[in-house]
């Protein structure tokens, strides 16, 4: 029978993943720091599964509060449509558009994903690379907003994105799938804001960018982990994704609150006094190199 301290700490897991999934400030480069407090008694390999598979119910939390905005099928009477498919059926041809934007997006990461995945958890999976990634991100995070100020802007709706505009997110992306603790949503924002996206836009664009991208990432560690899981197995990873769900649909909106009036620097300085906090912790010895 598990364990009710093994179920809290799942809890505080799926807490942690659903605040800094979508918050720009690295949700693996948490998950690996509370793993060095926190173990779940748990193999390495179920962790290693876990800590990725617990994103869909993050994913989840996208999916519903932004429906609307990401199904391409509708009916006459509440879509303008473009194309008609079947008896009473419309596809609403800008949200396919935006899908084949993120499909370009997602496939730097996905190569990497599928060909270098377990070389990348191997190597760069350290508090060092966690901090470091940290700290330069959110330096970027500082110099672009003070150097923009919103003047550059440019692109101020998801119609606006073209092929070329996904293809330089999906490399920002890229930079997360290799380096821990740059934060998914913090590089594909950072990438986003470069190139004059508004801080809503990227902000939504990075939210649907993560279901395919996090779906797949979720499959692949599942098929190579397999589906042997103890029932203590399949109830820590049940709650920590419930959790991460519930919390995801609090921040998701608190940040599209809150980015309608301040901007990113705020997590800039965040992600820069967790970097050195991480380093000074590591050369101390209270964390695993």
């Amino acid at each position: 029978m598990i364990e009710l301290i093994e179920v809290l700490k799942a809890v505080l897991f799926g807490i942690v993943e659903g605040v800094t999934e979508w918050l720009p400030i690295s949700s693996t480069g948490h998950l690996i720091l509370l793993n060095e407090v926190v173990k779940l008694k748990v193999s390495d390999e179920f962790y290693s599964m876990f800590e990725v598979v617990i994103q869909l119910g993050a994913i989840l939390a996208v999916v519903v509060l932004f429906w609307s905005q990401i199904w391409p099928f509708g009916r006459k009477n509440n879509v303008a449509p473009l194309t008609k498919r079947g008896p009473g059926a419309w596809i609403k041809t800008d949200i396919f558009k935006l899908w084949f934007h993120i499909l370009v997006s997602t496939i730097p990461a996905a190569v990497i994903g599928v060909l270098a995945d377990d070389w990348v958890e191997e190597h760069f999976y350290n508090y060092q690379m966690v901090s470091v990634m940290l700290i330069l991100f959110g330096i970027a995070f500082i110099l672009i907003e003070n150097s923009h100020k919103g003047k550059n802007v440019r692109i101020h709706t998801l119609a606006d994105i073209g092929y070329d505009t996904a293809l330089f997110i999906g490399l920002f992306q890229l930079i997360a799938a290799i380096f821990p603790g740059t934060s998914r949503s913090g590089a594909t924002i950072v990438g986003a804001l470069l190139i004059g996206v508004s801080r809503t836009v990227a902000a939504e664009y990075t939210f649907f960018l993560a279901i395919p991208v996090m779906f797949g990432a979720s499959i692949l560690k599942i098929a190579k982990f397999g589906l042997d899981f103890s029932t203590s197995e399949v109830i820590i990873l049940f709650v920590g994704c419930v959790i991460a769900f519930v919390v995801s649909l609090i921040v998701i909106r608190f940040l599209m609150g809150y980015i309608k009036k301040h901007d990113f620097k705020v997590f800039g300085y965040y992600r820069i006094i967790l970097g050195i906090f991480v380093l000074a912790c590591g050369f101390l010895g209270a964390l695993h190199a």
